[in-house]
């Protein structure tokens, strides 16, 4: 049976995937930490007007560069300030990455290996979930692909001319991607490429670089927004380049170290339902790399990148599971390229382990809640498995399907049919988590006390800070007696905050109107000052409170 497909089926499945890519952005409410800050960042842009300091609630914020705050900023003053235009440059990245992995494919090892690439990545489970959640990973893992699958085309250029404008492509995403998340956009990169050249004992690739007009092309890039941020905020340099790089990397300064094997799970998971095509192609492109080539390697290199990002995060003090992202498009045009070559039958005992693993989730699913702490966890949990279930159960009524057409040799049918499933089962995993949002989004705070809240009076953060609140509510808060990631920004400005509660008392006491918000188990503190307030909002997390 045949294992191609026709253009008409192309355009057909690129609809379909547009619409379930994008089909729920709006609806999921954000979550904290990170939809929150990095919503509220481009919201603040747009609000002062400089695009140039990143500020999180008006305090200077030098984490990461501007561009997802930039073109999400740009999506707000386009569409408006909604939860799909904070979440759409994660989805699209997302998107473009998988177009990007069908054209290299396509170009690098033929027309079914490029369809399989795109069909592989779009439905690993990590990549498809990560693509809707609003972080800066997207952004950075599409940027460097576009650089190092851009170095791969022009590799097998003849021509000068068309291999320098692949060349300068390559250039460019990789100065995207350090305005994305900064050098690692730059470093990781030339490290993978240092190792190909060592490995493969070749040093021709560096020949064809185009160094004088790619370097002039990445730095005009690049370049501008760090000396402009530089020459606004001295304190830049020391804040971005030492302390968000160097000490992230080498020290536990951040709270998010993890034993060396916290990455084997999220790869085995995040792969998911290609977990074992992915061992299978890794073993079998290993013994490949073996045997020496005259000629630059494609596969070799994609190799190098996959197994040196994941040695180089593991060994890192600071890991999160979006760190693995970037190695996600190479491993898909890898697989992509063994699915091509594969018989059906191969694939079939490859996809025996991905049916037992989703039957496994779905008995497990129903017991979502045993994890629950409190009543209302108890509640929300409960709603969630229902979606676990619904999800888990399509799953593997298509893993069964998707077998018995790889019996009938029908390889390509059989890929498209997992793969939809498996992203539909990813878009419904991420929009059930709505049903749990109350716990972990503020949008019923907001809900309930906008139409309380004067825009001039002074709101007051007590003890904590609700990422996800500013962004609701449309304005910012002065924090008391807490810090936490703004630690810098307030020692810079220090007038933006108060330190202590007995300063709040002061202050509270000399103005007309304020607010506050305080954790609920922490409101007796205030009481303790004398401050005369009136509950306006409360819930099991938080209190809400307005002067009498």
């Amino acid at each position: 049976m045949t294992n191609d497909i026709s253009r008409r089926g192309l355009l057909l499945l690129l609809l379909a995937v547009v619409l379930i890519w994008f089909g729920n952005l709006e609806y999921r409410k954000l979550i904290r930490p990170d939809e929150g800050r990095y919503a509220e960042i481009p919201r603040e842009m747009v609000v002062s007007g400089d695009w140039t300091t990143p500020r999180l609630n008006e305090l200077k914020y030098f984490e990461k560069p501007p561009l997802q705050y930039w073109a999400t900023a740009v999506a707000y003053e386009v569409f408006g300030e909604h939860q799909w235009t904070s979440r759409i440059w994660a989805a699209l990245t997302g998107f473009a990455g998988i177009l990007l992995a069908w054209f290299t494919g396509a170009r690098l090892f033929g027309r079914e290996a490029g369809i399989y690439a795109a069909l592989l990545l779009g439905s690993s489970m990590l990549y498809a979930m990560m693509s809707h959640i609003n972080t800066l990973d997207m952004g950075v893992t599409f940027f460097i692909s576009l650089g190092l699958f851009s170095l791969l085309l022009a590799q097998k250029e003849d021509q000068v001319a068309v291999r320098r404008n692949w060349m300068l492509l390559a250039w460019a995403g990789l100065a995207l991607a350090v305005l994305s998340k900064g050098l690692m956009g730059l470093v990781l990169p030339g490290a993978a490429l240092f190792l190909y050249s060592v490995f493969n004992r070749d040093i021709t690739v560096w020949k064809r670089m185009h160094w004088f007009s790619g370097l002039l092309l990445f730095s005009l890039i690049a370049v501008p927004w760090f000396v402009l941020v530089i020459k606004a905020n001295p304190e830049f340099f020391q804040r971005f380049f030492i302390y968000e790089h160097f000490e992230r990397f080498t020290t536990k300064v951040h709270g998010r170290f993890q034993p060396w094997y916290y990455f084997v799970p999220i790869l085995l998971l995040g792969m998911m339902p290609w977990t074992m095509l992915m061992f299978d192609t890794l073993l079998r492109s290993w013994r490949g790399s073996v045997r020496k080539v005259k000629v630059f390697s494609p596969e070799r290199f994609l190799l190098v990148w996959a197994v040196f990002v994941y040695l180089f995060f593991s060994v890192s003090d600071s890991k999160l599971p979006s760190y693995l992202l970037p190695i996600f498009p190479a491993l898909a045009l890898l697989m992509g390229k063994q699915l091509a070559e594969m018989k059906a039958r191969r694939l079939f005992w490859l996809t025996i382990p991905s049916l037992v693993v989703v039957a496994i989730l779905l008995g497990l699913a129903p017991f979502a809640d045993r994890t629950a702490d409190t009543p209302l966890q108890h509640q929300m949990y409960s709603e969630y498995s229902v979606w676990l279930v619904i999800a888990a159960a399509f799953w593997l009524v298509s893993v069964i399907a998707a077998l018995w057409l790889l019996r009938r040799d029908s390889k390509m049918i059989a890929v498209v049919v997992l793969a939809f499933s498996s992203l539909i089962a990813a878009q419904a995993g991420v929009s059930g988590y709505n049903t749990i949002a109350r716990e972990r989004s503020s949008y019923i705070i907001a809900d309930a006390i906008k139409p309380l809240i004067k825009p001039d009076v002074p709101f007051y953060s007590v003890f904590c800070y609700e990422q996800t609140l500013p962004f609701y509510l449309k304005r910012t808060f002065t924090l008391v007696d807490y810090q936490d990631e703004m630690d810098f920004g307030i020692k810079m400005e220090p007038e933006r905050w108060i330190p202590s509660v007995e300063l709040l008392a002061k202050r509270w006491s000399a103005q007309a109107e304020a607010y506050a918000i305080v954790p609920t188990p922490l409101l007796y503190i205030l009481q303790q000052q004398g401050i005369a307030m009136k509950e306006i909002y409360r819930d099991e997390q938080y209190v809400v409170v307005s002067k009498p």
